[in-house]
């Protein structure tokens, strides 16, 4: 499992009684598709993992492999609790993904063999390839990370705590072990694009983007001009759209989805809002996103 190009984290949309609206992801995850993503995270952070149901993961999954059909891979995500991690795997792996996510443990601050012992337990439930999540309170080491990545069935590493000189250490000591050639290296931060440069410095070339959700315009210009060495795109790009969006999403805590489910919906399909405990964005906010939204599309269009 081989990811290129812009990694698609499809949000969840919710119908008007507050259910998960398979037939509006379907679409949401076509569109994706078709505009050229190179792989679909589906019930990851983005799609609110943290509000869903385990049944609702497995639906969701099971919508965004039939849909994609094939044309990219399907990972989703699982995480909280061992024994609900382990529930989320077999779900995800029955549903027919290709991988999963795995997010930490529960609001636990664990010793690092904790987290190499939490990581083989969750595997164990799955034959599935798992892609594991460095965020919030598992923080692993550069040794806890170069065993974590020998361990059968462990084919990434993806970061969300933004520390570039711990995942230079991590890299360094994952790529000296034998056999990880392979092993795939993921910036997983809010708004990736805005550290993309930087982490491509350490040897992390893959990241996730939110923006791709609901302006593929935009990320994908982004990211053709990040690698053709394109430095007047990017940092106009930098400092006309993704700046100025990261300004917005940090004004509320949980815009970081909340954005991007609203943009969706900017770009003509009503995924509803979010569950709680996240909120809407503000008429304002919505309003400033919108502008934002234009003004990105301009750029990239020009």
């Amino acid at each position: 499992m081989k990811f290129h190009g812009v990694l698609f984290f499809p949000v969840t949309p919710f119908a008007a009684d507050g259910s998960l609206d398979e037939e509006r992801l379907a679409q949401h995850i076509e569109s994706g598709v078709a505009a050229g993503a190179g792989g679909v995270f589906v019930a990851c952070g983005t799609g609110e993992f943290h509000a869903l149901s385990p049944e609702e993961i497995e639906r969701a999954t099971r919508v965004a492999v039939t849909t994609t059909a094939g044309r990219v891979p399907v990972l989703a995500a699982a995480g909280g609790p061992t024994p609900v991690a382990r529930d989320q795997a077999a779900r995800v792996e029955r549903a027919g993904a290709d991988g999963i996510l795995l997010l930490p443990p529960y609001l636990v601050s664990a010793p690092q063999q904790g987290l190499v012992r939490y990581v083989e337990e969750v595997i164990a439930a799955t034959d599935l390839p798992v892609v594991f999540y460095q965020r919030g309170t598992a923080r692993l080491t550069a040794e806890t990370a170069a065993e974590i990545a020998a361990l059968p069935g462990v084919v990434g590493l993806k970061d969300g705590i933004g520390d570039i000189e711990r995942m230079h250490r991590i890299v360094r000591a994952v790529r000296a072990v034998p056999g990880t050639e392979d092993f795939q290296f993921f910036n997983g931060l809010p708004t990736a694009e805005m550290t993309a440069p930087a982490y491509q410095g350490v040897g992390v070339e893959l990241y996730s983007s939110a923006v791709f959700a609901f302006a593929p315009e935009i990320a994908l210009a982004f990211h053709r001009a990040l690698a053709a060495d394109d430095d007047a795109l990017v940092s106009r790009l930098l400092d006309e759209f993704y700046g100025p969006l990261v300004a917005l999403r940090d004004e509320v805590p949980g815009y970081a989805v909340s954005l991007v489910k609203a943009g969706v919906t900017l770009r003509g399909l009503d995924v509803g809002g979010v569950r709680a405990p996240l909120l809407d964005p503000t008429p304002e906010h919505i309003t400033r996103l919108a502008k934002l939204l234009d003004h990105g599309l301009e750029v990239v269009a020009a």
